[in-house]
């Protein structure tokens, strides 16, 4: 028998099921999209030191 997994919506802490969840490991497709579009508009962040883009000038080819 297996064992069911259940588990908070990252998003509405929603109680939901790991096993047979197409939207896992959010409660719902709502939930996943929203989660994805505060991911979009930089409203999360991962820590870290931020990186310099490289420049649009091809002809510099290293960094300082």
């Amino acid at each position: 028998m297996e064992k069911i997994i259940k588990l908070s919506c990252p998003y509405c802490r929603t109680e939901t099921q790991w096993q047979n969840n197409p939207s896992r490991p959010f409660c719902s497709e709502r939930c996943r999209m929203i989660d994805l579009g505060r991911w979009d508009n930089e409203e999360y962040a991962v820590a870290g030191e931020k990186v310099r883009e490289p420049a649009d000038d091809p002809d510099e080819t290293s960094f300082p």
